[in-house]
């Protein structure tokens, strides 16, 4: 397909998602097999283009004046892959398969567009409901980290020296330029192309192999902020595909006895053949679903050392991975999510022991979602669970990037380069 093409299918592709309103991936899905003739290169093309712009939804249809798939897409290759007017003329030419040529109209708010006038949740292409909530996080960062979660993410990945060390799968890893990330110790970072694409490292052997993990800088940190330690017993209360676990492992040597769950046993399911492939050393423990279901840690109760709670959130933190996720976030689903973060942190505070460690992390910037979780459940416990101060020497640098809110850390991608990872870290007094 030519690359004019490519903007044609695009165009058609967020049409579909505007007017039936659902999700990137099922839209993608279906034209990719309404038109099996596009091979993978230009599925991957075409799918950078569609999530690049919803990146900037906002921002392309304050410049073109219309929501319409057309004016996102001509809006975000100017505002997101920098091109000119000319060039963008050139590519809607109105040749065959090629969209129609630029209206005058449209070559007028391409030159002379401007966000400056924008209101924030415009100019940081954000839900206007969730600006005071992230205003109240950011600060006055707030437009640079919207910024900043309208980029693409990098490819970050960790490696699992339970197989090699970090120099190791560098040197492995060297032909696509595998460099250390600048905060974890495990983590390797690799460049992404013009498109966005990055290489098919899934199929690498190395990865094959157990060598590495494709994993977030942040969550590698957040594990890491977990502190875990050879001899404890630690849950994994939400572990979904074990990313953490596998993490927890490796960063003690296989020395602790680690426990994963998840309410919902469909999330488990990739924990398995990833644990075989990385040799850690990992209890699953899978719930029963229907009337046979039963609480598959009741054994542990009150004599855990360590609970791990990755709490299911709205993901604001992970909007420059998922921005499709950014514009179907409603209020009502963070009320649920908000519900759901209070049930599991009171499940955690029930495992763990007298003396022992609760660590909450979520992948969000929404404080309703992170200290307000955790003064909900220091208000349920009369006292029982406190706060503490995370420990963030265990990652040289850290400290002086993240943001200190009142009951934990907040990472963010233009302070750390992470998602928007919090982690706040309490206690079992009694």
């Amino acid at each position: 397909m030519t690359p004019s093409a490519r903007l044609s299918a695009a165009i058609e592709i967020l049409d579909d998602i505007g007017a039936r309103r659902r999700p990137a991936a099922d839209a993608l899905k279906d034209w990719g097999l309404a038109h099996r003739f596009a091979g993978s290169g230009d599925r991957a093309a075409i799918a950078s283009l569609v999530y690049d712009g919803l990146r900037r939804r906002a921002s392309a249809t304050w410049i073109m004046g219309a929501e319409t798939g057309r004016a996102l897409v001509i809006g975000m290759l100017r505002l997101q892959r920098g091109l000119a007017e000319s060039t963008i003329s050139s590519l809607f030419d109105g040749a065959r398969f090629a969209p129609p040529p630029l209206t005058e109209e449209e070559r007028t708010r391409l030159t002379t567009g401007s966000l400056a006038d924008a209101p924030p949740e415009v100019a940081g292409d954000a839900p206007a409901f969730v600006m005071p909530a992230l205003s109240a996080t950011l600060g006055d960062s707030l437009l640079e980290e919207l910024r900043a979660l309208a980029r693409r993410a990098p490819l970050d990945l960790r490696a699992n020296t339970l197989r090699q060390s970090r120099d190791a799968v560098a040197e492995s890893l060297a032909d696509v330029g595998a460099e250390p990330t600048p905060l974890s110790p495990l983590g390797l970072r690799v460049p992404i192309g013009e498109d966005g694409r990055g290489p098919a490292l899934h199929v690498d052997p190395l990865f094959l192999e157990g060598g590495f993990e494709i994993q977030d800088e942040g969550s590698q940190l957040a594990s890491l902020l977990a502190g875990a330690q050879a001899g404890e017993t630690v849950v994994d209360l939400c572990a979904g595909g074990g990313g953490k676990a596998l993490a927890l492992a490796c960063l003690t040597d296989n020395g602790a006895r680690l426990i994963a769950t998840d309410a919902d046993p469909r999330r488990l399911a990739p924990i398995h053949e990833r644990l075989r492939r990385s040799g850690a050393a990992v209890e699953v423990r899978t719930p029963r679903v229907g009337k046979a279901r039963a609480d598959v840690l009741a054994d542990l109760d009150g004599t855990v050392d360590r609970v791990l709670v990755d709490a299911p959130c709205t993901g604001s933190g992970t909007w420059r991975r998922n921005p499709d996720a950014k514009w179907r976030l409603r209020p009502g689903s963070l009320a649920t999510r908000v519900a759901e973060q209070a049930e599991v942190l009171d499940r955690a505070a029930r495992l763990v022991r007298p003396g022992g460690t609760l660590v909450y992390v979520t992948c969000s910037l929404l404080g309703e979602e992170n200290d307000a979780a955790v003064d909900g459940l220091l208000q349920r416990s009369g006292g029982a669970i406190a706060a503490v101060a995370t420990d963030l020497s265990v990652a040289p640098g850290l400290s002086e990037k993240v943001r200190r809110t009142d009951r934990g850390i907040q990472m963010s991608p233009a302070l750390t380069g992470t998602d928007g990872f919090y982690v706040a870290t309490l206690t079992r007094k009694t």
